[in-house]
């Protein structure tokens, strides 16, 4: 057998070894030894092959299928530049924890320098972000070609100490490329059932509870993982300490704040009630008043991490956790008054907001109000960036939320880039998948739509809020009235993009929910196949509706 088909086979058979069920191809000429043998590996069952034509919507389909599974899922590419298309995949996957592995097929060491077709130095493209960068060669052999592989897959789930993340293994592979037409192709190195050479363990630890301070807010961002937003709900619930939660996280969301980022904004309320301490657990994104908060020179502020680094961009955290913290943490009773007026002033805002965002259709917190109540329980809705992750925020109302709901998004840089692929991942490998995301996202990302005729197909239902352009910042500076000179060509940037047409070039169902019931309707349909739900809204509104519900809000916690 040929060296670049054999050295393809054990890099495969490992990783299946090593409990890999999911995989990512893209078309090329370096990169077929990896191709048949992935394609092998599926025909025999070992894991489920994904082709996709286009790099960079690999990546983040990729990134999708890892991002919950929480195993390691591979996306291979030829050399050249459709290595360096998965650098904003791998870069979401080093900042939100996600056990991504990038396999590159390269030239070898001789053609390095030469100025051959197709040729780059890709040992290290992706500088510092990966958690490993390794390099596989023909010389090597299967012990070290195999070794070379667990210790990817460990560094990727963070084991044994580490953060799990992206992982980078370049493997240079010379011709020929294709395996002998009619020779056998026994599995490479043994069964699969065979001793790995490295034992992939998840970290552990224990820690000290967090501290007895009884006016604690507890503020919880987007985690690694959805399902640790279950420990810190409970820790809050334990200690009566009020919950003000972004609205990325899995499992029961009781005792969280409705509306919780809108009272933060009520400041004569908040003077009177402000903690002596905000616990910070995971990386909140979202809201200025948050970190507003957090700059207090009043608050003591203490971080708990998942990870080995911790978010604290106000260079203000008086003590850092691990996350056995919240574990540890027991039931020593808080301020029962002053807990309770916390969660008095949320069900006020909660009265008075909820109806003015049902009324303001079609708006983006009116979309989302409506997805959030009718996704089936179980349900998963994956969040783009920009405005659709801010209308959730702004809708979220626990006690209204269907049971089981995850909600997630790429909030590890926040891009907008990649996120139809990302949400696609999430629906190969989860049943009830949603997604809501806004115009120019969805086109950024229309390749992620565009899936061969062979290949698995995801159940997802997509819904496009489509403003014709950049909302987001008519809700920020550049948005403020007097700078409307300035505003249209170089931030609204609107496109006139047909989404219908697209969605039909790509042979994907689209339909115009023109009425708050058209969308409920849509959305209570379970998600079968690939479908597109445009509500169509007016982005010069946006501002007007976050001032007014500042308003609403600021007036109910004061009604108390």
């Amino acid at each position: 057998m040929d060296s670049a088909t054999t050295l393809a086979g054990v890099v495969v058979d490992e990783l299946c070894r090593h409990g890999v069920r999911e995989a990512v191809l893209c078309p090329g000429s370096r990169s077929a030894p990896l191709a048949y043998a992935l394609q092998r590996a599926d025909r025999e069952g070992r894991l489920r092959l994904h082709v996709r034509v286009d790099e960079r919507a690999a990546g983040f389909l990729a990134l999708g299928m890892a991002k919950l599974t929480r195993r390691v899922v591979p996306v291979v590419t030829t050399s050249g530049t459709a290595v360096a298309n998965l650098h904003p995949a791998l870069l979401e996957a080093a900042h939100a924890g996600v056990p991504l592995l990038v396999l590159s097929a390269d030239r070898p060491a001789e053609l390095q320098g030469t100025g051959a077709n197709q040729t780059t130095r890709q040992d290290h493209l992706f500088g510092d972000a990966p958690r490993l960068t390794a390099r596989l060669t023909a010389s090597a052999g299967h012990a070290s070609w195999r070794s070379a592989v667990g210790r990817a897959v460990a560094a990727a789930v963070g084991a044994p100490g580490g953060d799990p993340g992206p992982v980078h293994v370049n493997v240079a592979l010379r011709e020929p490329l294709v395996p002998e037409l009619g020779a056998p192709q026994p599995l490479p190195g043994g069964r699969p059932e065979q001793r790995p050479w490295v034992s992939v363990v998840p970290p552990a630890g224990s820690a000290e509870p967090l501290g007895d301070v009884a006016r604690t807010v507890v503020l919880l961002g987007d985690l690694p993982d959805p399902a640790g937003a279950v420990e810190v709900v409970a820790m809050a619930r334990r200690r009566s300490w009020p919950l003000v939660a972004e609205p990325f996280g899995a499992g029961d969301r009781a005792g969280v704040l409705g509306h919780g980022s809108l009272l933060l904004t009520a400041a004569g309320w908040l003077d009177r009630q402000l903690p002596d301490r905000v616990v910070v657990a995971g990386r909140p994104t979202l809201s200025r008043a948050a970190w507003a908060l957090l700059r207090r020179k009043q608050v003591r502020v203490e971080v708990v991490s998942a990870m080995s680094t911790w978010t604290d961009p106000t260079g203000l955290a008086a003590a850092v956790h691990p996350w056995a913290a919240i574990q540890a943490t027991g039931h020593v009773p808080g301020d029962p008054a002053w807990s309770g007026a916390w969660s008095a002033a949320g069900d006020r805002v909660t009265a008075a907001v909820s109806p003015e965002i049902a009324l303001s259709w079609p708006s983006g917190p009116a979309v989302a109000h409506q997805l959030l109540t009718r996704m089936p329980p179980g349900a998963t809705l994956f969040v783009g960036s920009s405005n659709p992750a801010r209308d959730v925020e702004l809708a979220l109302v626990p006690a209204h939320l269907p049971s089981g709901l995850t909600v997630v998004a790429n909030r590890g840089l926040a891009g907008i880039d990649g996120c139809l692929s990302t949400a696609a991942g999430i629906a190969l490998t989860r049943a009830d998948t949603y997604a809501l995301v806004g115009d120019l996202t969805f086109l950024h990302d229309t390749n992620g739509l565009l899936i061969g005729p062979g290949e698995p197909r995801p159940d997802l239902t997509v819904v496009v809020v489509n403003d014709d352009g950049g909302g987001i910042f008519t809700t920020l500076e550049p948005g403020e009235p007097e700078r409307a000179a300035d505003f249209e060509r170089i931030f609204g940037t609107p496109t006139g993009a047909s989404i219908g047409d697209i969605c039909r070039a790509f042979g994907v169902r689209h339909e115009i929910a023109v009425s708050a019931s058209d969308l409920a309707r849509a959305v209570s349909q379970r998600p079968c196949g690939v479908t597109i739900v445009e509500v169509r809204v007016d982005r010069a509104a946006h501002r007007d509706l976050r001032t007014r519900l500042r308003a609403v809000a600021a007036a109910a916690a004061a009604a108390g």
